[in-house]
């Protein structure tokens, strides 16, 4: 307590002496940022002599840490001098971050808070310089927020004192950066505050002021806000001022503020790009070039503005910027070489020019500049960000015709094509738009990029990282696939099993422009095969469970493509895409038909899946060799190749059959070629062939055995019926002796009383077990059944060219139908019967139809 005591009397006596200093000192002293002064004729930035700072009189108090406590208390002594000396002790402490926090947790921000509003000059000041030092630390800043404070240091700024208005400014500058601060600086009134405090004569209030206003607009809401407030003519001033901090604080609050349209017109009014100009004119602000460039970037691409900064010069000041030094002293170009010309100034020149070519507006005046000429070279040079910025004006550029084509001419493509085998991201992907564009619906310079070998560097994008990339390149791909030359070369680069990988992407555009690839690129069977052996199958239809309509479109359309072809229809049925398009084509939808079409090429390309789904075959359905009867199939069930049944062990189930005459290993070992399998080794024993390949799992031998569909017997009934039915002049007559050979090799005519000793079961059933397989040849069955029958006459009637359905019903029951006249002016459809009268024409929806193909 005496050491308090002692303390205060201390203070009282030198505050006596501290007031006369003040009063000679008075407003004089401020400055507390020793900002460097930029002197245009030497170029060079040199500091200011700042006047003493209040705190730094030669008379004063010197408060060491342990006394720091008492300094705190003494704010809320009743004698203003006192005050006065315990902030300046506060203060200097302070000075370094560690103290702050120890200052508050001492609690001196609640006193402070309540001197910033006392009637005592230097106590107010002396406060608001405390908070403002100890506000740049974001703890101090964090508790200050809680408090309330900011309406009462809106309100104090009024008041015609520069450094409470300095270290009021800073302190706001620094509550600013918290989203919460600013819109209660804009509620209360603090942003016209500010743009009036930007023509203080203190560039220190300049300074925190323009660091407010930035914090503020960077979120745009406030940008309109302070074009309202007439913030751009005070601002325009500044960028002229004498401290490099201040221009840049400037030309950095104009970007955000440009960077909304609206603010072009107010711009234009106040002369603002008449300004940039003069300061990219002007060698002495290089250091302001780059921001500058920013602002006049987001200017540009308007129509006025371009004609404004045209007119101007400003667009030759910008060539001048883009062209680097080397370039300049080839004397190629008629533009002054620009004195300095960093990788950061010509880079934002050319993005300049990137936003000018934005507007097609421009492109004639850019073409008249010559600009073509310049953007070509600049490819060949070593900053990427410059070459971002040309292939994007290229890009740009390229719907202006004469452009297009004078990109051409200067050899434009080559240094493109190198482009998008950088190693530099941002680069490849603009470089491929520009040649995209370049290239779209301009077949000389499309050609002009596959001469250079363009095609094959898309190839190898198509496994970017970048989706906008591979987009692209599949775009080209799939527009130059059509030309059957490029086509076959790209195929012998692996352009299928490059696709797949687009495939799997989850981009919509990716996917929508390699489906297109597909259907222009695998039109022939082993450009099938390769994608299924690359895994393309299994990844196209999972594109049927996109939920973007035009992925979905586009997919159908790929996947009537690939079914061109049993093998590759086949694998994509087990992958699902008939269930999927089956349970979609119950919805009706824009997109319904092309799934109806994906599901009919799926079915019309293997007529057994067709027949097996269906029940029925028309007569255009014409079946050859391979054909087989499975049986009634679901849409949800899974699809089995021919191989994959005959691989099966032998169960109850009823058999497969199967019509084939052709040459049987033949026949065996294209399937394995079409089905990617390995290509097994085939030798005969005891009339048997034996299948002899390694298993796909584990590596294991296997061995299985069938009597393959070798079918002799076949063979000989066609041609037998080639020799004696196809010879027969009355197509009614054909249909009757094609009955009649086909009664006769199944078993003969059988009444329907009888039906049930006809033991055709049991025959089946011998034959399965004979043959120890669940597929049995159509040619060995003696004793044939309605479905048996009915699937001979098909098979036998469309190798002589005549004409018939194959319909299946319920309980074994099969026929054929076929469109004769018997004396109709109309041909008429009849069911053929092969089963009680041989060669008998039964009308169809009659009894007598009805009592044949039913029980």
């Amino acid at each position: 307590m005496q050491k308090e005591q002692k303390f205060h009397q201390t203070l009282t006596v030198l505050c006596t002496l501290r007031r006369k200093l003040y009063s000679s000192v008075g407003n004089c002293c401020t400055t507390t940022f020793a900002m460097e002064k930029k002197d245009k004729k030497e170029k060079k930035s040199k500091c200011s002599t700042p006047c003493k700072d209040a705190f730094e009189l030669p008379l004063h108090v010197v408060v060491k840490m342990e006394t720091t406590e008492t300094a705190v208390l003494l704010l809320s002594s009743p004698e203003d001098d006192v005050v006065v000396v315990a902030c300046e002790a506060i203060f200097e402490s302070a000075a370094e971050d560690a103290n702050k926090v120890q200052l508050m947790e001492l609690g001196v921000l609640q006193p402070l808070i309540l001197l910033i509003t006392h009637t005592n000059e230097l106590v107010r000041r002396n406060a608001f310089m405390v908070l403002g030092t100890m506000a740049s630390h974001s703890a101090v800043r964090n508790a200050v927020q809680q408090m309330d404070i900011i309406p009462t240091i809106i309100e104090k700024l009024s008041i015609d004192d520069l450094v409470l208005q300095e270290y009021g400014t800073l302190c706001l500058s620094y509550l600013s950066l918290a989203p919460s601060c600013k819109l209660q600086i804009f509620d209360n009134k603090g942003l016209p505050v500010l743009i009036k405090l930007l023509s203080s004569l203190s560039p220190d209030v300049q300074k925190n002021s323009l660091e407010t206003i930035f914090n503020l607009v960077e979120n745009s809401q406030f940008c309109p806000q302070l074009l309202e407030f007439g913030g751009i003519p005070f601002m325009l001033e500044l960028l002229f001022s004498d401290y490099p901090v201040i221009q840049q604080l400037t030309l950095k609050i104009w970007q955000y503020v440009t960077a909304d349209k609206e603010s072009h017109g107010t711009i234009r009014k106040d002369l603002g790009l008449e300004k940039l100009i003069e300061i990219l004119k002007n060698g002495e602000y290089d250091d302001l070039h780059v921001e500058a460039l920013r602002v006049l970037g987001n200017c540009v691409s308007d129509s006025e503005n371009f004609q404004l900064i045209q007119s101007g010069g400003g667009l030759t000041v910008l060539l001048e910027l883009v062209i680097p030094p080397k370039l300049s002293e080839t004397g190629k170009h008629d533009l002054l070489p620009v004195k300095s010309n960093s990788d950061e100034i010509q880079a934002g020149a050319a993005e300049c020019i990137s936003r000018a070519a934005q507007n097609s507006d421009s492109h004639r005046v850019l073409h008249d500049f010559k600009v073509e000429e310049i953007l070509v070279e600049l490819l060949s040079g070593d900053n990427d960000c410059v070459k971002t910025f040309v292939c994007q004006t290229m890009a740009d550029m390229s719907s202006y015709v004469s452009s297009k084509e004078l990109f051409r001419d200067l050899g434009g493509f080559p240094a493109l094509i190198c482009l998008i085998s950088s190693e530099n991201l941002l680069v490849r992907r603009e470089a491929i738009q520009a040649l995209a564009n370049l290239t779209a619906e301009h077949q000389e310079n499309t050609m002009t990029m596959c001469e250079g070998g363009g095609h094959r560097i898309l190839v190898q994008r198509l496994c970017d990282s970048c989706p906008r990339i591979v987009a692209n390149a599949t775009a080209m791909l799939y527009s130059i696939a059509d030309q059957e030359a490029i086509r076959c070369e790209l195929l012998s680069v692996g352009v299928v099993r490059a696709l797949v990988e687009p495939l799997r992407s989850t981009d919509s555009q990716v996917l929508i422009n390699a489906t297109l690839c597909v259907c222009e690129l695998v039109l022939d069977a082993d450009a099938r095969a390769q994608l299924q052996n690359a895994g393309g199958l299994i990844a196209l239809v999972g594109l049927l469970r996109s939920t973007n309509m035009e992925v979905l479109r586009t997919t159908c359309m790929a996947i009537s493509v690939c079914a061109k072809d049993e093998p590759t229809s086949v694998e994509m049925c087990k992958f699902g895409a008939l269930a999927m398009l089956h349970e979609m084509n119950q919805a009706d939808n824009s997109n319904s038909k092309f799934r109806e079409l994906a599901l009919n090429s799926l079915m019309e390309s293997s007529l057994s899946l067709k027949y097996g789904l269906t029940d029925h075959l028309a007569s255009s359905d014409v079946i050859t060799d391979g054909f087989y009867d499975a049986g009634k199939l679901g849409f949800d069930e899974k699809v089995l190749t021919l191989l994959e049944l005959f691989m099966e062990p032998v169960n109850e189930s009823p058999p497969i059959v199967v019509a084939n005459a052709a040459i049987e290993y033949v026949y065996f070992s294209l399937l394995c070629h079409m089905w990617g399998l390995e290509k097994p080794r085939c030798y005969l024993f005891n009339s048997r062939v034996y299948l002899h390949t390694k298993s796909s799992e584990g590596g294991q031998q296997t061995e299985r055995y069938w009597k393959l569909m070798n079918d002799a017997a076949l063979r000989f009934l066609v041609k037998e019926v080639k020799e004696s039915v196809a010879i027969l002049n009355d197509e009614e007559e054909k249909y009757v002796a094609l009955a009649r050979q086909v009664s006769n090799a199944m078993g003969g005519a059988i009444e329907k009383e009888d039906l049930h000793a006809f033991g055709w079961l049991l025959h089946i059933s011998l034959l399965k077990y004979k043959m120890q397989c669940n597929v049995i040849p159509i040619g060995m069955i003696n004793k044939g059944f309605y479905c048996h029958r009915a699937l001979l006459f098909k098979y036998l009637a469309d190798s002589i060219g005549l004409s018939c359905t194959l319909v299946r019903g319920d309980y074994n029951r099969a026929w054929n139908e076929v469109l004769l006249c018997k004396g109709d002016p109309k041909p008429r459809r009849y069911i053929v019967d092969l089963m009680h009268r041989p060669g008998t024409f039964l009308r169809t929806r009659t009894p007598a139809a009805y009592r044949y193909h039913s029980i």
